[in-house]
This record gives C-alpha cells, structure tokens and sequence, in this order.
C-alpha cells in the first residue's frame, strides 16, 4: 500500500522537496482543467475544417468528461496497486501523446478516439492527486496543498477557454491539443526526479464489469438527453433513458456483490467521506450548468465574441485560484467544514444573483455573480478535497480520491445536457448549440425569450446547490477518523 514512506517526500520530507511535489501536482490538474474546457470556443472553426456538425462535435466534450467520470476510481485503484506517482507519471505521457495525436486527427472519428484517449491521461492525473498529497504532506498541512491544486484546475479551465478563443482566432484549431505537447513533456521530465513512488502492491483487481455497466448507463442517458436539446421527444428516446437507469441500478447491485468494486460502497458508511462526495456531485452539477449558460447568455442575447465571453469569464476563475491558496491552510486550521459552508453559501448568493439577469439583464451583472462564484470556488475546493482525504482509510486513499473525482466529474457530465435542454425550451433547438458555441448569436423575441428563462433555471440551480450545502453538514454527525 502506499504510504507516507512510500513516495519520496512523506511528511518529514524537506520543504523544497515538497514544493516540487507541489509544482508537478499544480501541472497536471492544470493540463486536465484546461482540456475540459479548451474545445468550446473551437467548435465553429471544427465544424468547417472537419466537415461535422456542431451537434455531433459536442461529444468532444461530453466524451472526454465521460471518460474521466468511468476512469478516476479505477485509476485511483491503479494508484493504489502501483502506487500513485507512477501511475500520475502515466498520465502525464497518455495525455501528451493523445494531445499530439488530436492535432494529427484527419477527420470527427479519429479526433474523437484521441480525444477519449486524453480524457483517460486526465483522469490518471486528476484521481491520484489527492493521494499523492495525503501521502506526502501530513495531516495538517494537506489543506494548503490543497488548495494549491485548487488554484491549478482553477486556472486551468479559464485558460482553456481564454487559450482556445486566442488560438483559434491567430493560429489554428489544431494548438488547441498541440500546446499540451511542450508542457507535458516538461511535466513528465521533472516528475521523474519529483515523485519516485516505492510503494509495495496491492493485489486489487479492476472491476471492468462495473466500468462497462456504469459507462453504458451513462451513455444512454447522456444520449438521448442530449438528443433532445435537438430533436423532440419520442418512444426512442424514452426507451433509451429507461434502458440507461436500469443498467444504473445494475452498476449498483454488481457493486455490492463485487470483491473489488469500481465504487466501494461501504465507505459510505462513514458520514465524513459520504457527505463531501455527494457535495462534489452537486455543486458540479449546478456550477458547471451555470458556466454553460453563463457562456450561451454572454454569446447570445449580449452577441459577444467567443473570445469576449472567455475573457469576462476569466475574472471568477482567476479570483477562485487566489482564494484556493487562503482556503487551504483555513481548512487546516479550523477543520474542512467552515470553509466548505463559506464556499458553497457564496456559490447560492452568486446564483441568487444571476437569477436576476431575467429581470435587469447586462453583461457586468453576470460578471459580478462569476466573481462571487469564484470566491465560492476558492473555499470550496480545497477544503472539500481535504475532507475526503482525511475521512479515508489509508490503505484507500487511491480510490478515495478517484471516488471523489467521479463523482464530481458525473455533475460536470450531467451539468452539459441539463444546461442545453434548460435553453432549449425557450428558443428553436438548432440555436442552442449554435450559441453555445459562438456561431450565433440572438435578438428580439428569442433574446427576451432565452432571458426570461434564464431566472428559473437558475433558482433550480440555486436549490441543488442549497441541496449540497445540506450533504455537507451532514459531517457534524460523523467521527472523524484517527490520525
């Protein structure tokens, strides 16, 4: 198993060697931020070279987002088997290649499989990150590394969009993947001579029929209801979905009967790692349907360029990565619970706020609710990371932290077709994507229209956000685990 022992640093390692840990941790989740999001503004210029439709282009987002969600716990188990710097350093060489490759790709098909491809040297990068830092930092100082890692995911998915409106405007839409390649293979150079992970082997298989069923489950409900933001409703598709929640109701009982599940059910019997889980899943959820429709508000009634969108999106995700930084050593010091409250009730009074935007409208509305967002972000995401580790067994630390990436990452999947079906009851459906992507924009009754629509949705929002707020209290009834 991999302990503190195990990985060069541990908790007695010198502080410059620690730092280094740090910078190699901060590269990986920022590559993996900045790829979720890199694509959206490259999808019009996708469209023309590649000859595919904007709503079949989709799923290179909603791929690489499904890939990560099937992969991290398995991958947190990889970690946990090889132990979690070689299976980071994996990662970082899967996601470079596949990055080449995107940039090679000669048509939709191909630039998907690699695409995938990528999203698996994410997911090897985003599961083990929180194992490598339980293991290498000690009990009180994993808030602040934390938050480190906070700030690299922050700051990657606002470059993501901010690089991709830039390449696609001055270069080509191929360096969207292409500028991945001199980065990682820094990253893998100095990961190398930072992480050398020594930890013995544990005999834990992978449950590839669990992956197989949870990905086909998710599969089918992703379909189809990303099918209907663009198609009306039929038995087809009722079928489908029906079809997806039994196989998720499968992927469950197979998880209880499995000696080694993809999800170890029984470590939701422990409320301090439960409650944070499910927190994950719903502030994803809410705070990334809020990014799409933040983005089809700002490239649609307001008619902005892509790259103005990404640049009045930039400030909430940048304030975000400063805050991480506070909020991890506030975790430490007063326990992860404070500032995961803070965190996720400045992210309800932010939705409060967009929610006005169908009764006053304006750009500087929906950037002032993207900055108090983002100060919800920065308390949140460190300390919520901080409190899955600290509530999980040593000896599952690895899948502790793929557990808390899947789940997060099943509320980043699900936010995409809840955002488009959410605008797509107020304006025609071949608009929606079509905004989303920058390609049009709207005026007159559909501008009013799509505005109007925007306060409900966004009070729903509100309420799965309230609704994670709760999950996290949940904690004050639990023990905390021994140190």
């Amino acid at each position: 198993m991999s302990t503190a022992q195990d990985t060069l640093t541990g908790p007695e390692a010198a502080p410059a060697r620690k730092g280094s840990v740090i910078g190699v941790v901060m590269t990986g989740v920022f590559l993996s931020g900045m790829d979720t999001t890199i694509v959206v503004l490259a999808l019009p210029t996708m469209e023309q070279s590649l000859g595919a439709a904007l709503a079949s282009l989709v799923w290179l987002i909603i791929g690489f987002l499904l890939v990560n969600t099937l992969l991290t716990t398995q991958a947190g188990r990889l970690g946990d088997l090889y132990g979690p710097a070689r299976i980071y350093k994996t990662g970082f060489v899967l996601l470079t290649v596949a990055s080449l490759f995107c940039g090679l790709a000669w048509d939709l098909p191909s630039l998907l499989v690699f695409r995938l491809c990528q999203g698996a040297g994410a997911a090897f990068l985003t599961a083990n990150s929180g194992a490598i830092i339980a293991t290498a930092f000690s009990r009180n100082e994993r808030g602040r590394a934390y938050g480190h890692t906070g700030v690299g995911f922050s700051l990657g998915a606002v470059a993501g969009i901010v690089l991709g409106g830039l390449l696609i405007t001055y270069v080509s839409w191929r360096w969207i993947f292409w500028i991945n390649v001199p980065v990682g293979a820094v990253a893998m150079a100095f990961a190398r001579g930072a992480l050398r992970d020594e930890a013995p082997r544990q005999r834990r298989g992978l449950d590839l029929p669990g992956m197989c069923t949870l990905g086909a489950g998710l599969f089918c409900v992703l379909w189809s209801t990303t099918k209907l933001a663009t198609e009306p409703f039929s038995l087809f598709f009722a079928v489908l979905i029906a079809c997806g929640v039994v196989l998720l109701g499968v992927f469950v009982q197979l998880e209880r009967r499995q000696a080694e599940p993809m999800l170890r059910l029984s470590l939701f019997r422990i409320p301090a790692l439960s409650a944070p889980l499910l927190a994950a899943l719903l502030q994803g959820l809410a705070n990334y349907a809020v990014l799409w429709l933040a983005i089809m508000y700002l490239q649609g009634p307001e008619g902005r360029s892509p790259l103005e969108t990404a640049l009045l999106i930039m400030p909430g995700y940048v304030i975000a990565g400063i805050i991480c930084l506070g909020s991890g050593r506030l975790a430490d010091r007063t326990g992860p619970l404070p500032p995961i409250a803070v965190g996720l009730g400045a992210e309800i009074i932010a939705l409060g706020c967009y929610a006005q935007v169908s009764v006053t409208g304006g750009v500087w509305l929906i950037v002032a609710a993207n900055i108090v967002n983002g100060v919800g972000l920065g308390f949140f995401i460190p300390a919520n990371s901080s409190a899955v580790m600290k509530a999980a067994p040593r000896d599952l630390m690895g899948i502790s932290s793929g557990m808390l990436r899947t789940f997060a990452s099943i509320g980043w999947v699900f936010s995409f077709p809840l955002a488009i079906m959410s605008a797509s009851r107020s304006i025609p459906r071949d608009l929606v994507i079509a905004i989303f992507v920058g390609s049009s924009d709207l005026d007159g009754a559909a501008a009013d229209a799509f505005t109007d629509a925007l306060g409900p949705t966004f009070y729903v929002l509100m309420g799965i956000m309230v609704l994670a707020m709760l999950a996290s209290l949940i904690r004050l009834t639990g023990k905390e685990p021994r140190a």
